[in-house]
C-alpha cells in the first residue's frame, strides 16, 4: 500500500513543473518551451515569434523583449567594468594589451599596437570612452613592451539605490543592556500546605497499620476496647 502511494506521488510530481516567469506550478501539458532559451513557460507568459510572426513558434516574454529591443553594448564595456572595479581600491592601473584583449573578449585593432595616438583621451573616439566613462585616462603607453597605464582622474557618483557602508566610528557612549534578575519559582503556600498534609496522612497510615506491615492481621475495634487479644465475643 505504501509503495502504491509513493508511486502515485512520483507520478503527480513528474507531470508538474513551474513557469519560469510567473512561478505558477502547472501540469506539463499546459506549459510550452521557448524556442530561444528552451525553458518551460505557461501560455500567459509567451508570445508568437516577433521576428517571423509564426504563431507555432513561441517565445517567452524575456526573449521577445531582447529580440524587439536588444541591448546595445560597446565593444569595450568589459574594460569599463574592470576599471570601475579597480577604482574602489587604487588610482593607477597597468594593463597589458593581451589583458585588455581578454577583458573586451576580442582583439585590439592594429592601430593600438602601432600608433600611440590611438590611446589618446579623445571623447569623440568610441574606444576612448571605454576608460573615460569609468573616470580614468590613459597616462602612459609603451608599444614596445605592450602595456598601458591608466590613472583615475575623477570619482564616479554613487549609483542610486546602493546603500552606503555603515560607519564604524563610535559616536555614542556604550550603554549596557539592562539585566533583569531571574525570579525563583517558589511554590505557593497552598501547594506547601497540601504537601504537608499529604505527608502527615502518610505518617498516620503507616503508624496505624504497623501490624499489617509485619504480616499480622490488624485487630478490630471491639477487640481493642472490650476483650483480650485471645478472647472473642460469645454468640447469644
Amino acid at each position: 500500500m505504501i509503495v502504491m502511494v509513493a508511486c502515485k506521488l512520483l507520478v503527480v510530481v513528474a507531470f508538474k513543473d513551474e513557469c519560469g516567469i510567473c512561478k505558477r506550478v502547472l501540469k506539463t501539458y499546459r506549459l510550452r518551451r521557448c524556442e530561444i532559451c528552451k525553458k518551460l513557460y505557461c501560455r500567459d507568459c509567451m508570445v508568437p515569434d516577433v521576428s517571423t510572426g509564426d504563431p507555432t513558434l513561441l517565445l517567452c516574454l524575456n526573449c521577445a523583449r531582447r529580440v524587439v529591443a536588444p541591448r546595445i553594448t560597446s565593444k569595450y564595456e568589459g574594460l569599463t567594468k574592470h576599471l570601475k572595479f579597480r577604482a574602489a581600491f587604487t588610482s593607477v592601473v597597468k594593463l597589458g594589451f593581451a589583458r585588455i584583449d581578454g577583458l573586451i573578449g576580442s582583439n585590439l585593432p592594429m592601430q593600438a599596437y602601432r600608433n600611440e595616438s590611438w590611446w589618446s583621451n579623445a571623447a569623440s573616439s568610441a574606444h576612448a570612452k571605454g576608460w573615460l566613462d569609468a573616470g580614468w585616462e590613459a597616462q602612459e603607453v609603451n608599444l614596445k613592451e605592450g602595456f598601458v597605464v591608466f590613472k583615475k582622474v575623477r570619482q564616479l557618483p554613487q549609483v542610486r539605490g546602493q546603500q552606503k557602508k555603515a560607519s564604524t566610528e563610535i559616536t555614542k557612549p556604550f550603554t549596557p543592556v539592562p539585566v533583569h534578575p531571574v525570579k525563583k519559582n517558589l511554590p505557593s503556600k497552598t501547594k506547601v500546605s497540601k504537601l504537608y498534609a499529604r505527608i502527615l496522612n502518610m505518617e498516620r497510615q503507616r503508624n496505624s497499620g504497623y501490624g499489617s506491615s509485619r504480616g499480622f492481621k490488624p485487630k478490630s475495634q471491639h477487640e481493642k476496647k472490650l476483650f483480650w487479644s485471645d478472647e472473642k465475643p460469645s454468640k447469644q
